[in-house]
């Protein structure tokens, strides 16, 4: 049984893409038509990619592993916030920090610096210092909460980024291929699928479009906990050697999924260059 219907996706305006002018090409494959001068989505596809990606979701919560949420738009900020804390994953709601995946013993020594200051307030350090460097101290807290508040916890690289707008957010998306962290992603008709390892062809602007899609791949990672918590390892298997099977299964399926659309690339760069042949044989 899939995750989300077709119903409930058309309801929320999942369908609703970008002006045909100002369409990827690479995102030709989940395009239904074209109306009034906008795309609009293949919510079919939508359902099959929303499934594909919540069940690998499932299974990395399920193996203990945290998966990065990121979405700096207005209209997704709160929702990701709200939904990714539910489940206890880490996000990014404000400015991306350059370089957190690439660099990120530097973002774990700001994150230290955050909870040296707070140790300051509890042992009484922070009474002794004057009124100048109490306030200066107390507005470093304030922006480094801001900045980095949700990602405290976050004590290694994740093992994953869901982004919400991935042309928005295209430090984050190059920083996570170059580290070779696969990415899930909500991708608009305006966006490129190619960098993104699990795509769900979806308007990323409208809030309630970015509430459903978040809503099912959450409620796979709440699975994914639960059954983590539940799960009895076999006298047989000892936990040492449940985890990599589990990990090697993520793998594998990321491996599908960038076969799956380097096939379909040279499918479309077959199709494209057809169609080029086609006009210079009518010119």
């Amino acid at each position: 049984m899939s995750r989300v219907n077709f119903d409930q996706l058309l309801e929320a305006g999942v369908h609703f893409g970008h002006l045909k002018r100002k369409w990827n090409p690479a995102m030709a494959p989940y395009i239904f038509m074209e109306r009034n001068g906008i795309h609009i989505i293949d919510l079919h596809k939508t359902v099959a990619k929303v499934d594909e990606a919540a069940e690998v979701m499932k299974n990395l919560a399920k193996s203990g592993k945290k998966i990065l949420f990121v979405a700096t738009k207005k209209q997704a900020k709160q929702i990701v916030a709200d939904k990714a804390a539910a489940v206890g994953m880490p996000y990014v709601i404000e400015r991306w920090p350059g370089g957190m995946l690439t660099n990120f013993p530097t973002i774990r020594k700001a994150i230290k610096k955050m909870t040296t200051i707070d140790k300051m307030t509890k042992d009484g350090t922070f009474d002794n210092l004057s009124k100048r460097e109490k306030l200066q101290i107390t507005r470093q807290r304030a922006k480094l909460e801001k900045m980095l508040g949700s990602i405290v916890d976050l004590t290694r690289l994740p093992s994953a980024l869901f982004i919400v707008d991935v042309m928005k957010e295209h430090i984050a998306v190059r920083e996570a291929n170059r580290l070779g962290i696969p990415v899930f992603g909500m991708v608009d008709t305006n966006s490129n699928p190619t960098n993104i390892d699990f795509m769900i062809p979806a308007n990323d602007d409208a809030t309630k479009s970015v509430e459903i899609i978040l809503g099912a791949v959450c409620e796979a990672i709440n699975e994914g906990l639960q059954e983590r918590k539940a799960e009895k390892i076999d006298t047989t298997d000892s936990a040492e050697e449940v985890a990599p099977r589990r990990e090697r299964k993520v793998k594998a399926a990321v491996k599908k999924e960038r076969t799956k659309r380097e096939d379909e690339e040279a499918l479309n760069a077959k199709v494209l260059a057809k169609v080029a042949k086609d006009i210079e044989l009518e010119d």
